[in-house]
Protein backbone atom coordinates (compact mmCIF):
# COMPACT_ATOMS: atom_id res chain seq x y z
CA UNK A 1 0.00 0.00 0.00
CA UNK A 2 1.02 3.90 -0.43
CA UNK A 3 2.24 4.02 3.47
CA UNK A 4 4.61 1.32 2.94
CA UNK A 5 6.42 2.95 0.07
CA UNK A 6 5.96 6.19 1.67
CA UNK A 7 7.91 5.21 4.90
CA UNK A 8 10.51 3.62 2.65
CA UNK A 9 11.37 6.75 0.89
CA UNK A 10 10.64 8.78 4.25
CA UNK A 11 13.64 6.41 5.60
CA UNK A 12 15.97 7.54 3.14
CA UNK A 13 15.42 11.10 3.14
CA UNK A 14 15.45 10.74 7.25
CA UNK A 15 19.09 9.14 7.02
CA UNK A 16 20.11 12.20 4.49
CA UNK A 17 19.10 15.06 6.05
CA UNK A 18 19.24 13.87 9.73
CA UNK A 19 15.77 14.42 10.60
CA UNK A 20 12.94 12.60 11.42
CA UNK A 21 10.95 10.33 8.99
CA UNK A 22 7.72 11.66 10.27
CA UNK A 23 8.41 15.32 8.99
CA UNK A 24 8.76 13.73 5.27
CA UNK A 25 5.41 11.69 5.21
CA UNK A 26 3.25 14.88 4.53
CA UNK A 27 5.48 16.40 1.44
CA UNK A 28 5.50 12.93 0.34
CA UNK A 29 2.56 12.56 -2.15
CA UNK A 30 1.60 9.90 -4.84
CA UNK A 31 1.68 11.55 -8.76
CA UNK A 32 -1.81 11.69 -10.08
CA UNK A 33 -2.42 9.38 -13.37
CA UNK A 34 -3.30 11.16 -16.88
CA UNK A 35 -5.26 9.78 -19.00
CA UNK A 36 -2.72 11.02 -21.96
CA UNK A 37 0.41 10.67 -20.81
CA UNK A 38 2.24 7.99 -18.95
CA UNK A 39 3.80 8.70 -15.49
CA UNK A 40 7.10 6.91 -15.24
CA UNK A 41 7.26 8.71 -11.43
CA UNK A 42 4.83 7.30 -8.63
CA UNK A 43 5.68 10.03 -5.55
CA UNK A 44 7.07 13.23 -5.48
CA UNK A 45 8.44 15.39 -2.55
CA UNK A 46 7.63 18.92 -3.02
CA UNK A 47 11.08 21.10 -1.88
CA UNK A 48 8.51 23.92 -0.95
CA UNK A 49 7.15 21.82 2.20
CA UNK A 50 10.61 21.14 3.19
CA UNK A 51 11.57 24.84 3.16
CA UNK A 52 8.10 25.57 4.79
CA UNK A 53 8.53 23.03 7.70
CA UNK A 54 12.14 24.51 7.63
CA UNK A 55 13.85 21.32 6.78
CA UNK A 56 15.60 22.70 4.32
CA UNK A 57 16.72 26.71 4.18
CA UNK A 58 13.96 29.05 3.29
CA UNK A 59 16.64 31.30 1.17
CA UNK A 60 18.68 30.23 -1.99
CA UNK A 61 17.48 28.74 -5.40
CA UNK A 62 15.03 25.92 -5.02
CA UNK A 63 15.51 24.13 -7.89
CA UNK A 64 19.77 24.23 -7.18
CA UNK A 65 18.32 22.16 -3.41
CA UNK A 66 16.09 20.03 -5.55
CA UNK A 67 18.97 18.88 -7.80
CA UNK A 68 21.56 18.95 -4.85
CA UNK A 69 19.00 16.75 -2.53
CA UNK A 70 18.19 14.57 -5.57
CA UNK A 71 21.83 13.68 -6.17
CA UNK A 72 22.47 12.81 -2.77
CA UNK A 73 20.03 9.54 -2.42
CA UNK A 74 20.24 6.22 -3.61
CA UNK A 75 18.35 3.78 -5.36
CA UNK A 76 17.71 0.67 -3.86
CA UNK A 77 15.59 -2.78 -4.32
CA UNK A 78 12.28 -0.64 -3.25
CA UNK A 79 13.31 2.70 -4.89
CA UNK A 80 14.42 1.77 -8.67
CA UNK A 81 14.86 5.65 -9.96
CA UNK A 82 14.69 9.22 -8.13
CA UNK A 83 15.24 12.22 -10.45
CA UNK A 84 14.92 15.89 -9.77
CA UNK A 85 11.66 17.66 -11.79
CA UNK A 86 10.70 21.57 -11.23
CA UNK A 87 11.01 22.14 -7.48
CA UNK A 88 10.36 18.75 -6.87
CA UNK A 89 12.10 15.23 -6.48
CA UNK A 90 10.32 12.81 -8.46
CA UNK A 91 10.55 8.28 -6.99
CA UNK A 92 9.97 5.30 -9.51
CA UNK A 93 9.28 2.50 -7.18
CA UNK A 94 9.79 -1.12 -8.23
CA UNK A 95 7.02 -2.18 -10.39
CA UNK A 96 7.29 -6.14 -9.39
CA UNK A 97 6.81 -4.88 -5.37
CA UNK A 98 4.24 -2.05 -6.17
CA UNK A 99 1.81 -4.39 -7.99
CA UNK A 100 2.22 -6.90 -4.59
CA UNK A 101 1.76 -4.53 -2.19
CA UNK A 102 -1.30 -3.02 -3.64
CA UNK A 103 -2.72 -6.34 -4.04
CA UNK A 104 -1.38 -8.94 -1.63
CA UNK A 105 -4.16 -8.21 1.40
CA UNK A 106 -6.98 -8.47 -1.59
CA UNK A 107 -9.62 -10.75 -0.30
CA UNK A 108 -8.10 -11.01 3.88
CA UNK A 109 -9.48 -9.52 6.77
CA UNK A 110 -6.98 -7.09 6.99
CA UNK A 111 -8.13 -5.73 3.26
CA UNK A 112 -11.74 -4.03 4.62
CA UNK A 113 -9.41 -1.30 6.00
CA UNK A 114 -7.35 -0.49 2.61
CA UNK A 115 -6.66 3.04 2.03
CA UNK A 116 -7.99 3.93 5.54
CA UNK A 117 -5.50 2.18 7.96
CA UNK A 118 -2.44 4.96 6.27
CA UNK A 119 -0.70 6.72 9.01
CA UNK A 120 -1.19 9.45 6.82
CA UNK A 121 -4.76 9.51 8.08
CA UNK A 122 -4.04 8.77 11.62
CA UNK A 123 -2.84 12.15 11.71
CA UNK A 124 -6.70 13.45 11.81
CA UNK A 125 -7.78 14.31 15.00
CA UNK A 126 -10.33 11.93 15.99
CA UNK A 127 -13.24 12.05 18.36
CA UNK A 128 -16.89 12.83 18.54
CA UNK A 129 -18.54 14.15 15.70
CA UNK A 130 -21.88 15.51 15.81
CA UNK A 131 -23.52 16.99 12.58
CA UNK A 132 -26.79 18.37 12.10
CA UNK A 133 -28.21 18.40 8.39
CA UNK A 134 -31.36 18.20 6.21
CA UNK A 135 -33.65 19.83 8.71
CA UNK A 136 -36.47 20.31 6.85
CA UNK A 137 -39.32 22.15 8.31
CA UNK A 138 -42.84 20.03 10.06
CA UNK A 139 -46.08 19.65 8.47
CA UNK A 140 -44.80 20.40 5.24
CA UNK A 141 -43.75 18.17 1.96
CA UNK A 142 -40.30 17.52 1.89
CA UNK A 143 -39.09 20.28 -0.64
CA UNK A 144 -36.51 19.35 -3.10
CA UNK A 145 -34.66 22.50 -1.53
CA UNK A 146 -33.76 19.97 1.25
CA UNK A 147 -31.83 17.86 -0.71
CA UNK A 148 -28.57 19.28 -0.76
CA UNK A 149 -28.26 19.33 2.87
CA UNK A 150 -29.39 15.83 3.05
CA UNK A 151 -26.96 14.22 0.93
CA UNK A 152 -24.23 16.70 2.46
CA UNK A 153 -24.74 16.58 5.34
CA UNK A 154 -24.40 12.20 4.77
CA UNK A 155 -21.29 12.15 3.03
CA UNK A 156 -19.69 14.19 5.98
CA UNK A 157 -21.17 11.63 8.45
CA UNK A 158 -20.40 8.49 6.40
CA UNK A 159 -16.40 10.06 6.11
CA UNK A 160 -15.74 11.00 9.15
CA UNK A 161 -17.12 7.47 10.48
CA UNK A 162 -15.23 5.88 8.03
CA UNK A 163 -11.69 7.31 9.89
CA UNK A 164 -12.79 6.29 13.11
CA UNK A 165 -15.08 9.46 14.20
CA UNK A 166 -17.78 8.59 16.83
CA UNK A 167 -20.54 10.23 14.45
CA UNK A 168 -23.75 11.91 15.24
CA UNK A 169 -26.35 12.50 13.06
CA UNK A 170 -28.78 15.44 13.92
CA UNK A 171 -31.86 16.26 12.30
CA UNK A 172 -32.79 19.72 13.87
CA UNK A 173 -36.69 19.97 12.55
CA UNK A 174 -37.89 23.24 12.12
CA UNK A 175 -40.76 22.40 14.39
CA UNK A 176 -41.60 25.90 16.25
CA UNK A 177 -43.04 29.26 15.49
CA UNK A 178 -45.64 31.25 14.58
CA UNK A 179 -46.75 29.33 11.63
CA UNK A 180 -47.66 26.41 13.64
CA UNK A 181 -50.12 29.37 15.39
CA UNK A 182 -51.43 29.36 11.59
CA UNK A 183 -51.59 25.67 11.07
CA UNK A 184 -53.14 24.80 14.92
CA UNK A 185 -55.85 27.44 14.08
CA UNK A 186 -56.40 26.59 10.60
CA UNK A 187 -56.76 23.08 10.98
CA UNK A 188 -59.58 23.85 13.44
CA UNK A 189 -61.21 25.46 10.39
CA UNK A 190 -60.45 23.29 7.33
CA UNK A 191 -58.65 20.03 8.42
CA UNK A 192 -60.01 16.70 8.42
CA UNK A 193 -58.48 13.53 11.02
CA UNK A 194 -59.75 11.66 7.70
CA UNK A 195 -57.83 13.58 5.36
CA UNK A 196 -55.23 13.28 7.92
CA UNK A 197 -54.48 9.81 7.86
CA UNK A 198 -54.96 8.89 4.10
CA UNK A 199 -52.39 11.64 3.19
CA UNK A 200 -51.03 13.52 6.01
CA UNK A 201 -48.61 16.04 4.58
CA UNK A 202 -50.53 16.72 1.28
CA UNK A 203 -53.83 17.78 3.44
CA UNK A 204 -51.75 19.44 6.09
CA UNK A 205 -50.15 21.42 2.64
CA UNK A 206 -53.80 22.23 1.66
CA UNK A 207 -55.09 23.54 4.91
CA UNK A 208 -51.96 25.96 4.97
CA UNK A 209 -52.54 27.27 1.98
CA UNK A 210 -56.17 28.19 2.80
CA UNK A 211 -55.18 29.29 6.19
CA UNK A 212 -52.70 31.69 4.80
CA UNK A 213 -55.44 32.65 2.00
CA UNK A 214 -58.20 33.55 5.26
CA UNK A 215 -55.63 35.26 6.74
CA UNK A 216 -54.58 37.52 4.39
CA UNK A 217 -57.90 39.86 4.95
CA UNK A 218 -59.37 38.13 7.70
CA UNK A 219 -58.15 39.57 10.95
CA UNK A 220 -59.64 36.79 13.28
CA UNK A 221 -58.05 34.16 12.00
CA UNK A 222 -54.72 36.33 12.36
CA UNK A 223 -55.83 36.43 16.08
CA UNK A 224 -57.05 32.68 16.32
CA UNK A 225 -52.86 31.71 14.55
CA UNK A 226 -51.70 33.88 17.61
CA UNK A 227 -54.04 32.64 20.44
CA UNK A 228 -53.19 28.68 18.92
CA UNK A 229 -48.94 29.47 19.11
CA UNK A 230 -49.75 31.17 22.54
CA UNK A 231 -51.28 28.22 23.98
CA UNK A 232 -48.47 26.11 22.39
CA UNK A 233 -45.94 27.96 24.15
CA UNK A 234 -47.74 27.73 27.27
CA UNK A 235 -47.77 23.81 26.91
CA UNK A 236 -51.35 24.11 26.84
CA UNK A 237 -52.22 19.92 26.10
CA UNK A 238 -55.03 20.95 23.11
CA UNK A 239 -52.46 22.45 21.35
CA UNK A 240 -49.61 20.73 21.91
CA UNK A 241 -51.47 17.21 21.54
CA UNK A 242 -52.22 18.71 17.96
CA UNK A 243 -49.08 19.96 17.43
CA UNK A 244 -47.68 16.51 18.25
CA UNK A 245 -49.57 14.67 15.95
CA UNK A 246 -48.14 17.14 12.73
CA UNK A 247 -44.73 16.31 14.45
CA UNK A 248 -44.79 12.57 14.60
CA UNK A 249 -46.83 11.99 11.04
CA UNK A 250 -44.19 13.85 9.51
CA UNK A 251 -41.20 12.45 10.56
CA UNK A 252 -42.95 9.25 9.66
CA UNK A 253 -43.10 10.67 6.18
CA UNK A 254 -40.24 11.89 6.15
CA UNK A 255 -38.50 8.26 7.11
CA UNK A 256 -39.82 7.36 3.79
CA UNK A 257 -37.63 9.31 2.02
CA UNK A 258 -34.47 8.85 4.38
CA UNK A 259 -34.81 5.37 3.53
CA UNK A 260 -34.63 5.54 -0.58
CA UNK A 261 -32.07 8.01 -0.15
CA UNK A 262 -29.94 5.67 1.92
CA UNK A 263 -29.90 8.31 5.01
CA UNK A 264 -30.25 7.61 8.63
CA UNK A 265 -30.25 10.19 12.04
CA UNK A 266 -29.41 8.96 15.39
CA UNK A 267 -31.32 11.75 16.67
CA UNK A 268 -34.17 13.44 15.69
CA UNK A 269 -34.59 17.26 17.39
CA UNK A 270 -35.97 20.35 16.39
CA UNK A 271 -36.26 24.17 18.07
CA UNK A 272 -39.43 23.02 19.93
CA UNK A 273 -36.84 21.02 22.30
CA UNK A 274 -35.08 24.57 23.21
CA UNK A 275 -37.80 26.93 23.18
CA UNK A 276 -37.53 26.94 27.57
CA UNK A 277 -33.69 26.95 27.35
CA UNK A 278 -33.44 30.14 25.03
CA UNK A 279 -34.82 32.40 27.59
CA UNK A 280 -32.06 30.68 30.25
CA UNK A 281 -29.42 32.14 27.61
CA UNK A 282 -31.41 35.30 27.38
CA UNK A 283 -30.63 35.81 31.51
CA UNK A 284 -27.14 34.47 30.83
CA UNK A 285 -26.21 37.12 28.52
CA UNK A 286 -27.85 39.94 30.33
CA UNK A 287 -25.85 38.50 33.85
CA UNK A 288 -22.58 38.40 31.56
CA UNK A 289 -23.67 42.20 30.46
CA UNK A 290 -23.61 41.25 26.93
CA UNK A 291 -27.53 42.10 26.26
CA UNK A 292 -28.44 45.64 25.21
CA UNK A 293 -31.70 47.16 24.40
CA UNK A 294 -31.89 48.72 21.04
CA UNK A 295 -34.22 51.78 20.34
CA UNK A 296 -36.40 49.69 19.14
CA UNK A 297 -37.09 47.53 22.02
CA UNK A 298 -35.15 44.70 20.89
CA UNK A 299 -32.59 42.83 22.82
CA UNK A 300 -29.53 42.69 21.05
CA UNK A 301 -25.75 41.16 21.45
CA UNK A 302 -23.35 44.09 20.10
CA UNK A 303 -20.36 41.86 17.93
CA UNK A 304 -18.80 45.17 16.59
CA UNK A 305 -15.16 45.13 17.04
CA UNK A 306 -15.21 48.82 18.70
CA UNK A 307 -18.07 48.45 20.99
CA UNK A 308 -20.15 50.59 19.06
CA UNK A 309 -23.09 49.22 18.24
CA UNK A 310 -22.29 49.32 14.15
CA UNK A 311 -22.67 45.36 14.20
CA UNK A 312 -25.27 43.68 16.09
CA UNK A 313 -27.45 40.96 16.33
CA UNK A 314 -31.00 40.13 18.05
CA UNK A 315 -31.94 37.86 20.11
CA UNK A 316 -34.63 38.96 21.81
CA UNK A 317 -38.06 40.43 20.27
CA UNK A 318 -39.33 43.73 21.62
CA UNK A 319 -42.20 41.42 23.01
CA UNK A 320 -39.47 39.62 25.12
CA UNK A 321 -40.46 36.26 22.69
CA UNK A 322 -37.00 34.85 21.37
CA UNK A 323 -36.01 34.18 17.61
CA UNK A 324 -34.27 31.62 15.82
CA UNK A 325 -30.95 32.24 16.86
CA UNK A 326 -31.59 32.44 20.25
CA UNK A 327 -33.13 28.42 19.82
CA UNK A 328 -30.13 27.91 18.17
CA UNK A 329 -27.40 29.20 20.62
CA UNK A 330 -29.58 26.88 23.31
CA UNK A 331 -29.45 24.08 21.14
CA UNK A 332 -25.35 24.54 20.58
CA UNK A 333 -24.98 24.72 24.47
CA UNK A 334 -27.41 21.91 24.82
CA UNK A 335 -25.32 19.71 22.79
CA UNK A 336 -21.51 20.76 24.01
CA UNK A 337 -23.04 19.73 27.70
CA UNK A 338 -24.85 16.77 26.48
CA UNK A 339 -22.70 14.69 23.93
CA UNK A 340 -19.10 16.49 24.50
CA UNK A 341 -18.55 17.06 20.59
CA UNK A 342 -14.85 17.32 19.35
CA UNK A 343 -16.04 19.41 16.88
CA UNK A 344 -19.90 20.23 15.81
CA UNK A 345 -20.67 20.55 11.91
CA UNK A 346 -23.56 22.53 10.64
CA UNK A 347 -24.77 21.78 6.89
CA UNK A 348 -27.08 24.89 5.23
CA UNK A 349 -27.42 26.62 2.25
CA UNK A 350 -24.65 29.74 2.17
CA UNK A 351 -27.09 31.94 2.36
CA UNK A 352 -26.83 31.22 6.09
CA UNK A 353 -23.42 31.97 6.87
CA UNK A 354 -23.83 34.99 8.41
CA UNK A 355 -25.99 33.74 10.61
CA UNK A 356 -23.57 31.13 11.61
CA UNK A 357 -20.80 33.52 11.92
CA UNK A 358 -22.92 35.47 14.85
CA UNK A 359 -24.06 32.28 16.59
CA UNK A 360 -20.07 31.58 16.87
CA UNK A 361 -19.52 34.77 17.86
CA UNK A 362 -21.67 35.32 20.57
CA UNK A 363 -21.52 31.37 21.76
CA UNK A 364 -17.14 32.39 22.33
CA UNK A 365 -18.36 35.95 23.88
CA UNK A 366 -20.29 33.99 26.16
CA UNK A 367 -17.30 31.85 27.06
CA UNK A 368 -17.70 28.90 25.19
CA UNK A 369 -14.04 27.59 23.86
CA UNK A 370 -15.19 24.38 22.54
CA UNK A 371 -17.38 27.49 19.99
CA UNK A 372 -13.94 27.20 17.91
CA UNK A 373 -14.81 23.55 16.95
CA UNK A 374 -18.35 24.63 15.68
CA UNK A 375 -18.08 24.82 11.44
CA UNK A 376 -20.72 25.92 9.25
CA UNK A 377 -20.35 23.67 5.48
CA UNK A 378 -21.96 26.36 3.37
CA UNK A 379 -23.60 25.44 -0.06
CA UNK A 380 -24.67 26.89 -3.39
CA UNK A 381 -28.41 26.75 -5.04
CA UNK A 382 -29.90 24.14 -7.63
CA UNK A 383 -31.27 26.06 -10.48
CA UNK A 384 -33.95 24.29 -13.03
CA UNK A 385 -34.72 20.87 -10.74
CA UNK A 386 -38.20 20.18 -12.95
CA UNK A 387 -40.07 17.21 -13.81
CA UNK A 388 -41.89 16.74 -16.66
CA UNK A 389 -44.62 18.11 -15.66
CA UNK A 390 -43.02 21.33 -14.46
CA UNK A 391 -41.51 23.17 -11.53
CA UNK A 392 -40.71 20.90 -9.23
CA UNK A 393 -41.50 21.23 -5.30
CA UNK A 394 -41.04 18.05 -3.13
CA UNK A 395 -38.51 16.07 -3.39
CA UNK A 396 -40.26 12.95 -3.66
CA UNK A 397 -41.64 13.66 -7.19
CA UNK A 398 -37.93 14.16 -7.94
CA UNK A 399 -36.53 10.69 -6.67
CA UNK A 400 -39.52 9.32 -8.60
CA UNK A 401 -38.71 10.54 -12.01
CA UNK A 402 -35.26 9.54 -11.90
CA UNK A 403 -36.21 6.43 -10.68
CA UNK A 404 -38.77 6.15 -13.64
CA UNK A 405 -36.00 8.01 -16.50
CA UNK A 406 -33.52 5.51 -15.40
CA UNK A 407 -36.36 2.41 -16.16
CA UNK A 408 -36.98 3.92 -19.31
CA UNK A 409 -33.10 4.34 -20.13
CA UNK A 410 -32.26 0.39 -19.32
CA UNK A 411 -34.74 -1.01 -21.01
CA UNK A 412 -33.67 0.82 -23.88
CA UNK A 413 -29.80 -0.41 -23.79
CA UNK A 414 -29.06 -3.36 -25.06
CA UNK A 415 -26.51 -4.46 -22.50
CA UNK A 416 -29.05 -4.37 -19.41
CA UNK A 417 -29.05 -7.62 -17.22
CA UNK A 418 -31.97 -10.09 -16.77
CA UNK A 419 -31.90 -8.54 -12.94
CA UNK A 420 -34.36 -9.63 -10.24
CA UNK A 421 -36.12 -6.29 -9.24
CA UNK A 422 -35.79 -3.38 -12.08
CA UNK A 423 -37.45 -0.73 -10.64
CA UNK A 424 -35.25 -0.72 -7.18
CA UNK A 425 -31.86 -1.13 -9.36
CA UNK A 426 -32.98 2.03 -11.60
CA UNK A 427 -33.78 3.79 -7.85
CA UNK A 428 -30.32 2.91 -6.70
CA UNK A 429 -28.94 4.35 -9.94
CA UNK A 430 -30.89 7.08 -10.34
CA UNK A 431 -30.18 8.59 -6.96
CA UNK A 432 -26.37 7.72 -7.95
CA UNK A 433 -26.79 10.08 -10.41
CA UNK A 434 -28.36 12.63 -8.53
CA UNK A 435 -25.63 12.54 -6.00
CA UNK A 436 -22.88 12.94 -8.89
CA UNK A 437 -24.31 15.74 -10.33
CA UNK A 438 -24.50 17.64 -6.80
CA UNK A 439 -20.73 16.80 -5.76
CA UNK A 440 -18.74 16.94 -8.67
CA UNK A 441 -17.90 20.59 -8.44
CA UNK A 442 -17.38 22.68 -5.16
CA UNK A 443 -20.46 23.02 -2.98
CA UNK A 444 -20.12 26.37 -2.38
CA UNK A 445 -21.15 26.81 -6.30
CA UNK A 446 -24.48 27.00 -7.79
CA UNK A 447 -25.31 24.96 -10.44
CA UNK A 448 -28.07 24.03 -13.47
CA UNK A 449 -29.72 20.60 -13.20
CA UNK A 450 -29.82 18.74 -15.93
CA UNK A 451 -32.22 15.34 -16.29
CA UNK A 452 -30.31 14.29 -19.48
CA UNK A 453 -26.73 15.14 -18.55
CA UNK A 454 -27.02 13.47 -15.07
CA UNK A 455 -28.17 9.85 -16.69
CA UNK A 456 -25.71 9.30 -19.34
CA UNK A 457 -24.62 6.14 -18.91
CA UNK A 458 -21.23 7.59 -20.65
CA UNK A 459 -19.00 10.68 -19.21
CA UNK A 460 -18.76 11.19 -15.82
CA UNK A 461 -21.89 10.41 -13.88
CA UNK A 462 -23.65 8.37 -11.08
CA UNK A 463 -24.75 5.96 -13.63
CA UNK A 464 -21.03 5.21 -15.33
CA UNK A 465 -19.89 4.76 -11.65
CA UNK A 466 -22.50 2.21 -11.29
CA UNK A 467 -22.17 0.86 -14.61
CA UNK A 468 -18.59 0.41 -13.89
CA UNK A 469 -19.27 -1.44 -10.36
CA UNK A 470 -21.65 -3.76 -11.73
CA UNK A 471 -19.70 -5.00 -14.76
CA UNK A 472 -16.87 -5.70 -12.40
CA UNK A 473 -19.20 -7.49 -10.37
CA UNK A 474 -20.38 -9.26 -12.97
CA UNK A 475 -16.47 -10.32 -14.60
CA UNK A 476 -15.68 -11.62 -10.53
CA UNK A 477 -18.86 -13.68 -10.43
CA UNK A 478 -18.52 -15.11 -13.97
CA UNK A 479 -15.07 -16.47 -12.74
CA UNK A 480 -15.92 -17.32 -9.12
CA UNK A 481 -13.47 -20.25 -7.83
CA UNK A 482 -11.07 -18.89 -10.38
CA UNK A 483 -9.23 -16.78 -7.41
CA UNK A 484 -6.39 -18.19 -5.45
CA UNK A 485 -4.86 -17.31 -2.53
CA UNK A 486 -1.46 -16.65 -4.32
CA UNK A 487 -0.69 -14.73 -7.51
CA UNK A 488 2.95 -13.79 -9.69
CA UNK A 489 3.21 -10.07 -9.25
CA UNK A 490 5.24 -10.34 -12.62
CA UNK A 491 1.87 -10.83 -14.54
CA UNK A 492 0.76 -7.44 -13.57
CA UNK A 493 3.25 -5.61 -15.57
CA UNK A 494 1.55 -3.96 -18.34
CA UNK A 495 1.05 -0.63 -18.33
CA UNK A 496 -2.67 -0.54 -17.71
CA UNK A 497 -2.34 -2.96 -14.76
CA UNK A 498 0.29 0.05 -13.37
CA UNK A 499 -1.68 2.90 -14.27
CA UNK A 500 -4.56 1.65 -12.12
CA UNK A 501 -2.20 0.89 -9.36
CA UNK A 502 -0.82 4.22 -9.40
CA UNK A 503 -3.92 5.96 -9.34
CA UNK A 504 -4.72 3.89 -6.49
CA UNK A 505 -1.65 4.65 -4.37
CA UNK A 506 -3.51 8.22 -3.97
CA UNK A 507 -6.72 7.02 -2.50
CA UNK A 508 -5.45 7.93 1.08
CA UNK A 509 -4.85 11.25 0.43
CA UNK A 510 -7.77 11.59 -1.51
CA UNK A 511 -9.29 10.48 1.84
CA UNK A 512 -7.49 12.85 3.85
CA UNK A 513 -7.98 15.78 1.65
CA UNK A 514 -11.59 15.28 1.44
CA UNK A 515 -11.43 15.34 5.59
CA UNK A 516 -9.34 18.21 5.59
CA UNK A 517 -12.22 20.42 3.43
CA UNK A 518 -15.24 18.24 3.74
CA UNK A 519 -15.35 18.53 -0.08
CA UNK A 520 -16.53 15.72 -1.69
CA UNK A 521 -15.30 16.72 -5.72
CA UNK A 522 -12.04 14.90 -4.55
CA UNK A 523 -13.30 11.59 -3.99
CA UNK A 524 -15.98 11.83 -6.88
CA UNK A 525 -13.36 12.68 -9.11
CA UNK A 526 -10.69 10.05 -7.82
CA UNK A 527 -13.75 7.06 -8.50
CA UNK A 528 -14.55 8.61 -12.12
CA UNK A 529 -11.22 7.96 -12.85
CA UNK A 530 -10.58 4.63 -11.45
CA UNK A 531 -13.80 3.98 -13.67
CA UNK A 532 -12.00 5.02 -16.68
CA UNK A 533 -8.94 3.31 -16.20
CA UNK A 534 -10.44 0.12 -15.16
CA UNK A 535 -12.86 -0.03 -18.72
CA UNK A 536 -9.72 0.56 -20.77
CA UNK A 537 -8.07 -2.25 -18.19
CA UNK A 538 -11.17 -4.57 -19.37
CA UNK A 539 -10.61 -3.92 -22.83
CA UNK A 540 -6.72 -4.33 -22.66
CA UNK A 541 -6.52 -7.09 -20.01
CA UNK A 542 -9.09 -9.82 -20.98
CA UNK A 543 -9.82 -12.36 -17.94
CA UNK A 544 -11.81 -14.91 -20.73
CA UNK A 545 -8.89 -17.27 -22.78
CA UNK A 546 -5.95 -16.36 -20.34
CA UNK A 547 -4.15 -18.88 -18.57
CA UNK A 548 -4.92 -19.65 -15.18
CA UNK A 549 -2.15 -17.92 -13.62
CA UNK A 550 -2.54 -14.36 -15.86
CA UNK A 551 -6.71 -14.94 -15.10
CA UNK A 552 -6.21 -14.94 -11.37
CA UNK A 553 -3.93 -11.64 -11.26
CA UNK A 554 -5.79 -10.08 -13.66
CA UNK A 555 -9.14 -10.83 -11.61
CA UNK A 556 -7.32 -9.91 -8.21
CA UNK A 557 -6.63 -6.08 -9.58
CA UNK A 558 -10.23 -5.87 -11.11
CA UNK A 559 -11.60 -6.97 -7.68
CA UNK A 560 -8.96 -4.22 -5.71
CA UNK A 561 -10.90 -1.96 -8.11
CA UNK A 562 -14.10 -3.22 -7.33
CA UNK A 563 -14.02 -3.05 -3.77
CA UNK A 564 -12.40 0.55 -3.37
CA UNK A 565 -14.94 1.60 -5.97
CA UNK A 566 -17.50 0.27 -3.99
CA UNK A 567 -16.22 1.69 -0.43
CA UNK A 568 -15.71 5.33 -1.89
CA UNK A 569 -19.49 5.19 -3.52
CA UNK A 570 -20.77 3.79 0.01
CA UNK A 571 -18.93 7.38 1.59
CA UNK A 572 -20.48 9.26 -1.05
CA UNK A 573 -23.97 7.97 0.20
CA UNK A 574 -24.60 5.75 -2.82
CA UNK A 575 -25.73 1.93 -2.57
CA UNK A 576 -23.57 0.36 -5.03
CA UNK A 577 -25.67 -2.22 -7.27
CA UNK A 578 -23.95 -5.52 -8.94
CA UNK A 579 -26.41 -6.03 -11.70
CA UNK A 580 -27.67 -3.05 -14.26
Amino acid sequence: MACFFRRRIAEKLSKTLQQSEDAFIPALSAVPVFKKQQSAADFKLSISALRNSQILPSDGDIQLQTEDLAAQLKQDSVVEDISAGCGAINFKVNRQLLVQKMLETFGKEQDEKFGLNSELLSRLKRGTTLVEYSSPNIAKKFHAGHLRSTIIGNFIANLKQSLGNNVIRMNYLGDWGMQFGLLGAGFGQFGCQEKLKQNPLQHLFEVYVQVNKEAEHNEDMKQAARDFFRQLEQHESEAVSLWQQFREITVDEYQHIYKRLGVHFDIYSGESFHQDQAQEVVQQLQSRGLLKTSERGTGVVDLSPAGDMSSVCTVLRSDGTTLYITRDLAAAIDRSEKYSFDEMIYVTDKSQAGHFHQLFQILLAMEHSWADRCLHVPFGLVRGMKTRSGEVVFLEDVLDEARSRMLHNMSRSKTTKEMYDPEDTAEKVGISALIIQDFKGPLQSDYTFDWDRMLQAQGDTGVFLQYTHARLCSLIQKNEGAEADMFDPSLLLEQTSITILQHLLRYDEVLYQSAQDLQPKHLVNFLLKLCHLTASAHRELPVKGSSQDVAQARLRLFGRACSVLADGMKILGITPVDKM
